[in-house]
């Protein structure tokens, strides 16, 4: 049986592990907060490009750019993975979730891949394993920028336009509620027809005839890098708002458990001093009982 210093040691160490947690999820909290006000500044632009682009694409050969151009699937392709994780831990399962689509991925794609890794924790999982890293960016989420997606974004399309990969994919969290994050696998490059040509957004804006100044070659040379780094800027911020959804969420239950715990074992250490104390009036009562 623990002694009582013992007990109220663990009871000491749990309550300032209950302190930090709950100072963790209250900077979640706030980060989450203003996660999400970034996400919905950025949504009406991205919205906006692939209506625009749905318009024209639906009039133009495929072959107007290299970013439309679909190769064929042969033994010999191969497929750039963006896999988006966080660069911290304490946040449940995210950065598990997102790590295992991308294992599955390269287990069940069966092309030749090579990774592009964002966040710490995808880097130290996938490069400790030995996987073929094309490119890796770290630390990006402490002042996240548009920047840091143009730059991933235009080592995805160097990579593709070289012939270097035949494919681009983004595996990242999708924030969609506080308590929801749900793993996405999409193609960024070659851009699909049906994405920019009969998606949600281009459907209802297939039938406008637009006026070209400059002409289209212009303005696809144009606007497609730019669309695939807003792709990528909008993964990237939808990934940062789930981190710190699930990091609040996890922080949360740490808390609560972190409360049960304390309560348990205040619950005991009551008993064991209790026993104590019954067994000195004991010992007493038996002494006197001998004199």
């Amino acid at each position: 049986m623990p002694s009582l210093i013992d007990l109220r040691r663990r009871v000491r160490a749990v309550k300032n592990t209950q302190q930090i947690t709950k100072a963790m999820k209250m900077v979640a909290a706030s980060k989450l907060r203003r996660a999400q006000e970034r996400i919905m500044n950025a949504r009406p632009y991205a919205v906006q490009m692939q209506r625009v682009l749905g318009g024209l694409a639906a009039r133009v050969d495929p072959a107007i750019h290299p970013l439309l151009v679909s190769r064929p699937r042969t033994a010999d392709s191969k497929t750039l993975v963006i896999v988006v994780t966080g660069d911290k831990g304490l946040c449940g399962s995210f950065n598990t979730n997102v790590i295992k689509a991308g294992g599955n991925y390269l287990a069940e794609s069966g092309e030749k891949c090579v990774l592009g890794l964002v966040g710490k924790k995808g880097r130290d999982f996938f490069g400790r394993r030995g996987f073929p890293i094309h490119f890796d960016q770290s630390g990006i989420f402490q002042k996240l920028q548009y920047e840091d997606a143009a730059t991933i974004g235009k080592l995805a399309i160097e990579a593709f336009t070289s012939g270097e990969v035949d494919r681009v994919m983004l595996v990242f969290n999708e924030f969609r509620s506080v308590i929801s994050q749900r793993v996405v696998v999409d193609q960024l490059l070659p851009i699909g027809r049906e994405e920019v040509e009969g998606g949600t957004a281009g459907a209802a804006t297939a039938q406008i005839d637009y006026l070209y100044e400059p002409s289209a070659q212009e303005i696809f040379n144009q606007l497609l890098p730019r669309y695939v780094e807003v792709q990528v800027y909008r993964a990237l911020l939808e990934s940062n708002a789930a981190f710190f959804a699930a990091q609040m969420t996890a922080m949360d239950t740490a808390t609560k458990n972190s409360g049960e715990m304390i309560s348990s074992l205040t619950l005991y250490m009551n008993k064991v001093r209790q026993a104590a104390i019954t067994r000195e009036i004991i010992e007493v009562v038996s002494g006197a009982s001998a004199l």
